[in-house]
């Protein structure tokens, strides 16, 4: 009897569950970990190759019409990210492109897709503006424009371009994309969350847009 009684205790868990089934299942649930790690690797894997196909590899796009994310501010590509998703953000681009591509983000992927691009390296791209206007540009972003009462970019985004949470980096950004950004800020709504924005380019002319995005765009080659 005594012998009996051993062998029952020590084939069973404190629970009263046999250990072969604990061990089992303790397997399972590490396994089933493991598993869903894997799934939500390779699903932000996957959701970074959608979005190579317009910002290119490691965020560096080749097309203009579409931004760098390579060194982007974290917090601010999440707030364009739920700004997309939640349909605040209106502006051409997002209704074309975003919307879609962003309504079906979690939370997770969203800050994850943040935190991967903010940590990539932008890569130096050949100036696309002129030159010419680049001393233009590099008064308007270092100084404003003091007789319309135009701060300068510097003092927000940083004395390179950089970035200052909530500000995003544009240094590097392309000419195509930071003129039409501008107008979207100067002209229209569709950028709500960019109210400080619409007021700094309400009085902006065309040339200096383009001087100051010629500026940005080379910053990081100059």
């Amino acid at each position: 009897m005594v012998r009996l009684l051993t062998f029952e205790v020590e084939s069973c868990s404190v629970t009263g569950v046999p250990h072969e089934e604990g061990s089992s299942r303790r397997r399972r649930d590490r396994d089933g970990a493991a598993h869903r790690v894997q799934q939500h690797r390779a699903l932000a894997q996957s959701r970074q190759q959608v979005c190579s196909n317009c910002h290119g590899v490691g965020g560096n796009a080749v097309s203009p019409n579409f931004p760098n994310l390579a060194g982007q501010i974290e917090p601010y590509i999440v707030a364009q990210l739920n700004g997309f998703k939640s349909h605040g953000r209106r502006d051409p681009a997002g209704f074309e492109y975003m919307w879609g591509l962003s309504r079906s983000l979690s939370d997770d992927q969203i800050k994850g897709l943040a935190a991967y691009y903010a940590t990539q390296q932008p890569t130096p791209q050949p100036v696309e503006g002129e030159r010419s206007r680049l001393g233009a540009g590099k008064s308007i972003f270092e100084n404003g424009v003091a007789d319309k009462g135009i701060p300068a970019c510097s003092g927000c985004h940083g004395a390179k371009g950089e970035g200052n949470a909530p500000f995003p980096r544009i240094a590097g950004q392309h000419v195509d994309y930071v003129v039409k950004q501008l107008l979207v800020f100067q002209r229209t709504d569709e950028r709500p969350e960019g109210v400080v924005m619409k007021t700094v380019a309400h009085d902006l002319t065309q040339q200096h847009i383009r001087d100051v995005a010629t500026y940005v765009q080379a910053l990081p080659s100059l």
